[in-house]
């Protein structure tokens, strides 16, 4: 999978080997005594203030604004259209955000000792035919030339540094996801089987000559092929497809939670397929299997997209109301801070949040709500006084327990050319996959901080038995609404393009959740795609 080597890999190794005492004297010391306490804060999105959107208890508007174009959200999406609004020259406009800070699920956090992610973390390589993306990494230096066949040349300091992935797997650790060491012949030959089928889908187009998965999804073929594949679980797909072996359904169990927030028995073939099928690989030979990442994850591409909403964004602002008014849109807003409401008139807004929360805007979508699911993320970012490269692979960004409760926990400081660090910071991510996302949110936000230490704790403890020794600090970030959960019958039901219906060419909407896959490129162009259509359907004079 991602595996990867070269001039990082001996640069990082000749550091590590530098440091090799130091941190063994850390080790030896951290072991002499048992952390007795535990600093626990437990964090998450603003969901107090957001909850009042159920009672409506804000007060008259106090004050009027009058704007051409009303961005509402600043998560990518909302930050996309900014960026493709100013790129057009449309540079009148205003975006609203209900929290302290843009980015959406691509925030983070930082201690004295490292940024981390509160969400996205990576970004995979882009498909070689999507100019947009590619253009935008251009622009942020993030590519930073192309070689002599065309391809583009990224930031090696940007590419994910080896080792990139472990898997403890009978009870040791062995580099990458795929549990070859120590696998049966039978399901080494099921994993090659499964691979070349995926190989099939991703090079397979329509009569259209369009991919049939790609990304966007929007982007593919609107040919029949495969859409029967929506209809069923990925569980069944596999099963129906002949395959016997526990590793085959683990490890794609995980990559469907790491993607979708649930795993096999719940999410869409399609769905399924797509995670492994839409990605191409198709940057040239050295960039097969990188991917983008960064200590804040993908924070660090909201921050670029962040500067072209620059003075042109009010946080801490929840929008309770918008109703179409003559030629105007007229926007209640709540001022958190200020404890005021604003009355916004605009002539075009693109709604760029997610679609629960449009339930309670426009009363009229409120039944198409059921059919999304979301599911619910927790996050918890532990500093710990020593982790050591234990049981043979050394500590990589991505380290997965085979059979874990999470999707495992990523290295923060991994991108670092510091390889000697006074502390070590780790991101452990848990999706919570079930068959009721609605009654799991509940029970999850009705759990304390102690309980979800215990929970962490207890999963790591698979692979790192005395972590508890070396743990010093653990920050809980839960996302009650984490991502969109693409179950069968979604990606091609009606509710998705139900959802994104214009309203009287003055509405516009747009969100990963529309897509019916929740990751960068999908809410990337969810915002291009809403400006663009909203600049060719008006004259903003």
């Amino acid at each position: 999978m991602k595996n990867g080597e070269g001039y990082n890999s001996s640069r990082r190794t000749f550091l590590r080997n530098l440091g090799a005492l130091a941190v063994g004297a850390a080790f030896i010391q951290s072991c002499a005594k048992k952390i007795k306490s535990v600093a626990l804060r437990l964090t998450g999105t603003s969901h107090i203030l957001g909850h009042r959107l159920w009672a409506k208890d804000f007060p008259n508007p106090t004050k009027e604004l009058s704007i051409p174009i009303l961005i509402v959200g600043g998560g990518i999406t909302g930050l996309s259209a900014a960026r493709q609004l100013m790129r057009k020259g449309a540079e009148d406009f205003l975006l609203i955000e209900l929290e302290d800070h843009t980015g959406g699920n691509s925030s983070n956090g930082e201690n004295a000792y490292s940024k981390y992610p509160l969400g996205a973390h990576y970004l995979p390589l882009p498909n070689f035919h999507d100019k947009e993306l590619i253009a935008f990494l251009e622009e942020e230096n993030i590519i930073t030339g192309y070689d002599n066949a065309g391809y583009p040349v990224f930031d090696e300091e940007q590419l994910t540094f080896s080792p990139q992935e472990r898997l403890f797997y009978k009870n040791t650790w062995q580099e990458g996801l795929i549990p070859r060491y120590g696998s049966s012949e039978k399901t080494i030959a099921e994993f090659d089987h499964f691979f070349k089928l995926m190989e099939g889908f991703r090079d397979q187009k329509g009569k259209d000559g369009k991919y049939s998965f790609d990304l966007p999804i929007e982007n593919g073929s609107h040919d029949a092929n495969n859409k029967e594949l929506d209809a069923i679980t990925m569980q069944q797909w596999l099963t129906d497809n002949g395959f016997k072996t526990e590793e085959v359904f683990e490890y794609v169990d995980y990559c469907c939670r790491d993607d979708f927030g649930l795993g096999i028995k719940y999410v869409s073939a399609w769905a399924g397929v797509h995670y492994f099928a839409a990605r191409k690989h198709n940057n040239g030979e050295s960039n097969k299997e990188s991917v983008l990442t960064w200590p804040e994850g993908n924070a660090r591409l909201a921050s670029h997209l962040k500067r072209y909403a620059l003075n042109k964004t009010l946080v801490n602002h929840i929008v309770f109301e918008v109703a179409s008014v003559d030629d105007k849109v007229v926007v209640k807003v709540f001022d958190g801070q200020n404890k005021k409401t604003i009355a916004i008139a605009a002539n075009k807004v693109i709604m760029a949040i997610p679609q629960f929360v449009n339930g309670y805007i426009f009363k009229q979508r409120k039944p198409l709500v059921k059919e999304f699911n979301y599911a619910p993320w927790l996050l918890a970012t532990i500093t710990l006084s020593d982790l050591p490269d234990d049981f043979g692979q050394p500590l990589s960004w991505d380290n997965v327990i085979y059979k874990g409760e999470g999707v495992g926990y990523i290295y923060d400081q991994h991108q670092s050319l510091k390889q000697v660090h006074q502390k070590k910071v780790i991101t452990y991510y848990h999706a919570f996959s079930c068959n009721d996302v609605v009654a799991k949110r509940k029970e999850v936000y009705g759990k304390g901080k102690e309980y979800w230490k215990e929970f962490v704790l207890n999963d790591i403890k698979k692979a790192h038995p005395w972590i508890e020794d070396f743990t010093e600090d653990i920050a809980i970030h839960i996302l009650g609404h984490g991502m969109i959960s693409p179950v069968p019958g979604f990606i091609f039901g009606n509710a998705r393009k139900q959802a994104s219906s214009v309203i009287e060419n003055k509405i516009f909407f747009a969100h990963s959740d529309l897509s019916g896959i929740s990751v960068f490129e999908e809410a990337f162009h969810q915002g291009i795609n809403a400006a663009n259509k909203l600049l060719n359907e008006t004259t903003l004079d």
